[in-house]
Order: C-alpha cells, then sequence, then structure tokens
C-alpha cells in the first residue's frame, strides 16, 4: 500500500456566545457575539482505495504539514514509526504539531485496512471512559462570574454524573477570590467528588502560585496545573512548587515530545505527566509518552476530549479520566462538536452517560463517520499534496 495524495480542507464555523477575553487570550462567555473558528479535515489517500481521516489541528499544524507533505506521497501508510522519526527531524527546529495531524489520519487509516479500531490495534480494552467537567474561563458576564458560580456549576455537573471537575479561573485574577472559589466548589460538592485548579498559565508570580496552591491543599484537590506564567515549562520552578505545596501537579500540556516530557518528570516537575495525541506526534507520541510515564510510575493524563483521545484512553492503563473541555453552565454544546459528525458522536457538558462515563466509538480507526458535505460546504481552503 502505497499514500497516493493528501488532501487538508481548512473549514470555518462559529462559536456562539464566546470571545477573546479583551485583556488575555482566554476564551470567555460572551452573550451574542460569534467567534470564527477553524477546524483543519485531512485525508490520507493510498492505491489501495482505503482513506485515513481526522479532523482537528490548527493552523500552525497544518502549516507544518507543508514542510513534509510531498514526502508522504509513496510512503507506506502503514510504517507510522519510520514515518514519526523521519517528520520528527525535518520539524526539529519547530514545536512539531504538524505531526499529530498526519499521524492521527494514519493509525485510522490503519483500523480501516485491518478492519478494527485504533483501541483493538493498541491492544486496548476500555469501552467506557470516566469523563471529568473541565470548565471554560472565568468571566463577568452572567457566566462562571463568582465563587458561588464555580460552586453552582459543580454541583451540576455532579448530579449530571460527573466524578471529577476541573475549574479554570479569570484572566483578571485576584488570590482572595480564587481561593474563595476553590473554598466553595468544595464545600458544595462535598468530600467524594476529585476537583482540579488549571489557571492556564494565568498567576503572575511564584508567590501567586504557592497561596493558591496551599488553598488546594486544604479543600484537598487531586491535583493544580500550569499555574503562572512560566508557562508551564520551567523544571526547577515546578520542582520547587512541589516543595511547597501538598497538591500535586499536573504538567508538560506545554513542552513538547516524549524527550522533553520524560526530563520534565525526572527533573521532578511534575506528578501526572500531560499528553496531547495532536500537540505530541499524534497517537504515536503520545503513546510512547504514556508508556514512558508508566515506566517511572506515574499516571499520564490525556489532553482535550475527541476521538483519538478515546482510542488512545481506552488503551491506557495508567490514566484517570477524560477531558470534557470547554464547558460552561450558560452553553451545553461548546464549538463544531456536532457540527462534523454525520453520527452519534459528540461531546459536549451533556455528552456523558448517568455513570459519568463516556463510550469508545467501535468502528474501524477512530469509530467515527465525518459529515464531508458539511466540513466543504464550510471549507474556505485546499492543499493538496500529490
Amino acid at each position: 500500500m502505497k499514500i497516493e495524495r493528501v488532501r487538508i480542507d481548512k473549514a470555518k464555523f462559529d462559536m456562539v456566545d464566546f470571545a477573546k477575553h479583551p485583556t488575555g487570550f482566554s476564551l470567555v462567555y460572551t452573550p451574542g457575539s460569534r467567534k470564527p473558528t477553524s477546524a483543519y479535515a485531512i485525508r490520507i489517500y493510498t492505491d489501495d482505495g482505503v482513506v485515513g481521516q481526522y479532523v482537528g489541528g490548527n493552523s500552525i499544524a497544518a502549516a507544518q504539514v507543508g514542510m513534509f507533505g510531498d514526502y508522504l506521497v509513496g510512503k507506506d501508510p502503514l510504517q507510522r514509526e519510520l514515518i514519526y522519526n523521519d517528520v520528527k527531524r525535518q520539524l526539529r527546529k519547530f514545536d512539531k504539531m504538524g505531526m499529530g495531524l498526519v499521524d492521527i489520519a494514519l493509525w485510522d487509516l490503519a483500523g480501516r485496512a485491518h478492519g478494527a479500531s485504533v483501541r483493538t490495534l493498541l491492544g486496548g480494552w476500555k469501552t467506557r471512559l470516566p469523563a471529568y467537567a473541565s470548565t471554560a474561563a472565568g468571566d463577568r458576564n452572567g457566566g462562571l462570574d463568582s465563587p458561588e458560580a464555580y460552586a453552582d456549576f459543580a454541583v451540576a455537573c455532579k448530579e449530571l454524573g460527573y466524578r471529577a471537575y476541573k475549574l479554570h479561573v479569570w484572566d483578571e485574577y485576584d488570590v482572595p477570590e480564587v481561593v474563595r472559589t476553590i473554598t466553595k466548589v468544595r464545600e458544595a460538592v462535598g468530600p467524594d467528588m476529585d476537583l482540579m485548579l488549571d489557571p492556564g498559565c494565568k498567576l503572575e508570580t511564584f508567590a501567586h502560585a504557592v497561596r493558591i496552591g496551599r488553598a488546594c491543599d486544604e479543600a484537598g484537590f487531586l491535583w493544580l496545573e500550569d499555574p503562572y506564567k512560566d508557562t508551564g515549562i520551567s523544571i526547577f520552578g515546578h520542582k520547587r512548587l512541589r516543595e511547597l505545596i501538598r497538591t500535586p501537579l499536573l504538567q508538560t500540556e506545554h513542552v513538547r515530545g516524549l524527550e522533553q516530557h520524560v526530563d520534565f518528570a525526572i527533573g521532578g516537575g511534575t506528578d501526572f505527566v500531560r499528553a496531547d495525541a495532536e500537540y505530541d506526534g499524534g497517537i504515536t507520541g503520545a503513546v510512547k509518552i504514556a508508556h514512558a510515564t508508566e515506566g517511572l510510575g506515574l499516571d499520564v493524563e490525556l489532553h482535550t476530549p475527541g476521538p483519538a483521545q478515546r482510542q488512545l484512553m481506552a488503551s491506557l492503563r495508567n490514566t484517570n479520566y477524560y477531558e470534557m473541555s470547554f464547558v460552561h453552565p450558560k452553553s451545553s454544546e461548546i464549538g463544531r462538536s456536532q457540527l462534523i459528525y454525520a453520527d452519534d458522536y459528540r461531546d459536549g457538558l451533556t455528552a456523558i452517560a448517568a455513570d459519568g462515563c463516556v463510550p469508545v466509538p467501535e468502528g474501524h480507526g477512530l469509530g467515527v463517520t465525518y459529515d464531508w458535505e458539511v466540513i466543504e460546504a464550510h471549507t474556505v481552503d485546499t492543499v493538496e499534496f500529490s
């Protein structure tokens, strides 16, 4: 089997009631707004007629595919390990996000070629995954605009079946208000729900991270993630923070690739390890990170929802929760999750069952069917390599 051509369509959709925060980069609840957002739909065609498909990525990933797209033509698409290592070298001066977009589609192609799900190819066994509600950033527009609002939403998520809840707080934050929010949420949900905090690298100083981390200690949080404005990359800084608070840290969302993740963990900068199939070299790269983490006796937590994440998580022992990201009390569905699928696959606040879990798609490859009519109707640009 050989790759004959690779096609990437850039499709534009509107995100309703969310906009960029005026003083930062977070997307926040803004009633009545419409924010354009892009999806990149990749299809890898072979001479055997098997096609690998994936919709995701970002503009950086799509641009990087342009640096190696011609290389893919004529290659055996089942030789993912060879392609991974060749492309990794080609992108050595960059963040390598373009690898993920292609690798996930290659795994989908392999599943279709072998008549199996990616989970099966990976040796997976899980059919249902426990999810946590991962909130949108705080706003001042009647959504997540107070400690009480976060607490009320946590209770609502618990009643939906979520077993855990993660807070993303305000861009314009006040340390005492964040501390009150941490306390209020724990009081509202009681002791039996896992809670996490992800400031998204917003905290201005290390001292703020220590103060907020100690509030997480008192409230019994499961982890603190990317707290301050080193942007989540200082091994020494996070090692020192771990020595000053009891709450475990979850880091490595903002370092790329296997070696950097291992260096961060061995250097003592984290307790849980973050991996992302799109960011970290596709499913191939994320599996490497997960297995290296297992070798260190630690857990890996996958970033964001999606069919690739479900297939991957279904094959890993050392992982805990599926991230249902960007949930909000005023919006049950975010972005394009319902538009691009022609089957019943979806992500969003109400996508879990009463047991707090999501199913792993059973079809071949990623297990989902994309609605190519909808995607192509929203396509604004196409690039092909042949």
